[in-house]
């Protein structure tokens, strides 16, 4: 996929000042000594030695009194030496390299900002409490103590820690992690920083805001941002053994000739031009190329750990998951029709704000159902909304009374597949029920193989969700570990633990994970669906929200540090060379230092490269994009002929013989016949033969294409059963294989439908239909717990 031009930005003149000002200096004392004025040639050029040589030492002083050791000491002797044999032009061609290396390096840290404001905003500042009389005040939140009646109204940041005294339906992904709406029930403990979801309620201060939850996720990000050490430059590291080295070579060269001069010139040529321009500019490169795929490296210092990071740590919603719920199944109760069903709960829930009552209504209308008009409808917190569709009493949210025996067995499917359940109800029974999941994003498993080519060799989820979802996702996208349940404090301890083996990334999306993202060495939030918070102290944010960004991001980084490493090492090597030419005697420093800049020259041009290459994936033309839309288009009338499927099975294995059974089976057949077997034939004749390019060759999708021979092959037996029944009933001796071919049929197609979404419809920059992607954080769907 081609990288997009991201928008200007704009100039900030200041910083490249000091070098437009020398280098226009060091070309007017060029004039003055073509017309012949000696004097004042090299008054200028001693002039603009000075003004380097003034700022250089006393960075090179700050560095010692804080015990650092850096190249700089090099660049500031040599420009001494200069002085000192009176070599102005050599001084002033290194002033100009030494202020050209500076000016990139503050251009590629310019968006380093560590800035904890968004989190502090988000924070609660006042309270409503009760009041004796039977009223409401507002009062600053370090007023509440423990013990006051507060009351939280819709929407609301729960301001302390407390005790509900009522229900209460709370988006708690802020404080857990946890993507499901939960309810709350009188009695329960609440903690601060979740966010009233629901109707108006009632609290008890169980402790002040200073000793709250939220106070402590604020302070942890901060502590940690703090304990953050400014990153060493990758010139600094070399500086180790090159200075020593330098000055050595320089000290034999004057001790064992006489000349003073001759020191110099090894100073001049040893200037690390290599270390400060083609370091900084394959790394200016690489935030460049980052920021065009969509992600914002903050400084120079994050790309360069990024390139070297070999653990990889992430949160489940949000980033691993779309973050927001999806209608997985309806399940209707006996003699029930699944599209009525859905289209009842629909229209009840068109009123509702609740963010299940959203997925039901987008869900409804990507089938083209016909919504009416509610009437009658109110909705009760913590259990639902009621509501009359063409007169009939219709409820949806949680179940009342005793359930019929399907209702166990629903109840334990969900808990098994790990949804979350919303019942619709008349006034005498259940009519069904509809599953709700937050689903794994389709490009999350090709992504995290990306990344461990990349070189990421150890990648863990930690999440606050349950463990049953959390092994069921970590499985699906292929992990290494999981660490479900996990509190903010435990997220943060775990990175402290990876970080003490080896350079880590931390990838979340939440309030609750910006403690982490600031302990991680590199922290990258998804900026695109995520909390504000997170993005602060992020090191990295993903703009766009698409996971595979930061597999690109990953893959660009090594590149930029190779390209950066492999130019400082070559400049460096003929620098030596050099240097030891200087110290025979061979090299004055005027010539060593116009041959320094022809060093310059080619160590630049190789670090230029960095603006290109190092991506793994090809880009993918736009007429095979235009293909991928099409069919990953058509995967929701798959999915939705793969629920009539599951219906006809199951009417098969319980009531083979009852009426109803062997119409549906027609119709499922039908429908296979007409709408899946089509599918997939195009996708066979046109898309698979389109990918060859994009994925290196047509054996890529061989395997596919043995998908597609096997689900036609299912299809054709269910249709020869059906021809031997004729008119029905079904045989008993049919019922065993014709049930093996449906339950093998659902199977199938429903991998085959996984395997193309996460192996090819994830190749293409929009988010496939029915991925939910780019549409924010909201609560999702990570359980079996009744949803309202």
């Amino acid at each position: 996929m081609p990288e997009k031009p991201v928008g200007r930005h704009r100039v900030n003149w200041r910083e490249w000042a000091p070098l437009t000002l020398l280098t226009l200096a060091v070309l007017v004392g060029a004039g003055l000594w073509f017309a012949g004025l000696r004097l004042a040639t090299d008054l200028v050029w001693a002039a603009v030695t000075l003004v380097a040589l003034v700022p250089a030492a006393w960075a090179v002083l700050r560095q010692l009194w804080h015990r650092q050791f850096g190249v700089d000491v090099i660049a500031v002797l040599a420009l001494v030496g200069a002085l000192v044999v009176r070599e102005y032009l050599a001084g002033a061609v290194i002033a100009v390299m030494v202020a050209t290396g500076r000016s990139l390096e503050t251009y590629a840290q310019q968006r380093a900002t560590r800035d904890l404001r968004a989190l502090l905003e988000r924070a609660p500042r006042r309270a409503r409490r009760r009041t004796p009389g039977g009223g409401i005040e507002v009062v600053p939140l370090d007023q509440v103590a423990v013990g006051d009646r507060l009351v939280v109204g819709p929407g609301d940041v729960v301001p302390v820690d407390g005790t509900v005294e009522e229900a209460a339906t709370l988006d708690e992904s802020v404080v857990t992690g946890e993507s499901q709406l939960v309810t709350r029930a009188a009695g329960e403990q609440l903690a601060s920083g979740v966010v009233n979801a629901g109707a108006g309620f009632g609290l008890r201060a169980r402790k002040n805001a200073a000793e709250s939850t939220y106070a402590g996720i604020v302070r942890l990000a901060e502590e940690a941002t703090a304990r953050k050490a400014p990153m060493v430059r990758l010139a600094d590291r070399y500086a180790a053994a090159f200075v020593p080295f330098t000055l050595l070579l320089a000290g034999l060269a004057w001790l064992l000739s006489g000349q003073f001069i001759r020191a110099v010139a090894v100073l001049v040529v040893a200037t690390p031009c290599p270390l400060l321009l083609a370091t900084p500019i394959a790394i200016v490169s690489g935030l460049s190329r980052v920021a065009r795929r969509g992600v914002l490296v903050r400084d120079g210092g994050s790309l360069e750990l990024l390139g070297r990071a070999r653990t990889l740590l992430m949160d489940k919603t949000g980033t691993l998951t779309a973050g927001r719920p999806r209608a997985a199944e309806t399940v209707v109760a006996p003699g029930g029709d699944r599209d009525e069903l859905l289209r009842l709960a629909a229209s009840v829930e068109q009123l509702s704000p609740h963010v299940l009552a959203a997925a039901l209504v987008r869900q409804a209308r990507e089938q083209g159902l016909p919504l009416a008009e509610p009437t009658e409808v109110t909705e009760e917190p913590g259990r639902g909304v009621t509501g009359r569709v063409d007169g009939r009493l219709v409820r949806v949210g949680q179940l009342a009374g005793e359930p019929p025996e399907w209702v166990h067995r629903v109840r334990e499917r969900a808990e098994l597949a790990g949804r979350s359940t919303v019942w619709v109800s008349d006034e005498r029974k259940p009519l069904g029920v509809i599953l709700l999941e937050d689903p794994v994003r389709p490009d999350a498993r090709r992504t995290v193989r990306r990344l461990r080519e990349a070189g990421l060799h150890r990648l863990i989820m930690v999440t606050g969700d349950r463990p049953r979802t959390a092994e069921q996702v970590a499985q699906a996208v292929g992990v290494d570990d999981v660490l479900a349940q996990c509190s903010p404090q435990e997220k943060v301890a775990r990175v402290k633990e990876e970080s003490g083996r080896a350079i880590t990334v931390m990838v979340g999306d939440g309030v609750n994970d910006a403690p982490a993202l600031a302990e991680a060495h590199v922290g990258v939030a998804m900026g695109a669906t995520g909390a504000t918070a997170s993005a602060d102290v992020a090191d990295a944010v993903l703009t766009v929200d698409r996971l595979d960004r930061l597999a690109d991001a990953v893959e660009i980084a090594r590149y930029a540090r190779r390209i950066a490493v492999q130019s400082a090492t070559v400049g460096m090597g003929l620098a030596v060379v050099a240097m030891v030419v200087a110290a025979a005697g061979g090299l004055p420093p005027v010539a060593g230092a116009f041959l320094q800049e022809g060093i310059d020259v080619v160590v630049i041009l190789n670090a230029l490269r960095a603006l290109g290459g190092g991506l793994r994936h090809r880009d993918v033309p736009p007429a095979t994009r235009h293909l991928l839309d099409r069919y990953a288009g058509e995967h929701a009338g798959v999915r939705d002929v793969l629920a009539r499927l599951r219906d006809a099975a199951d009417l098969v294995a319980t009531r083979p013989d009852a009426p109803e059974c062997l119409p549906a089976l027609r119709e499922t057949h039908r429908r296979l016949t007409d709408e899946v077997l089509p599918h997939e034939s195009g996708e066979e004749q046109q898309l698979y033969p389109a990918l060859a390019g994009p994925l290196g060759s047509a054996e890529a999708t061989s395997t596919m294409s043995r998908g597609h021979v096997e689900i036609r092959r299912l299809v054709d037996r269910i249709g020869a059963h059906l021809a031997q029944a004729g008119g029905g009933p079904l045989r008993p001796d049919q019922v065993p294989d014709l049930l093996a071919s449906l339950y093998g049929l659902d199977a199938v197609l429903r991998l085959h439908l996984a395997q193309e979404e996460e192996d090819y419809f994830s190749l293409n920059p929009t988010d496939p239909p029915g991925s939910q992607g780019g549409q924010g954080r909201a609560a999702g769907a990570g359980g079996a717990d009744e949803a309202r």
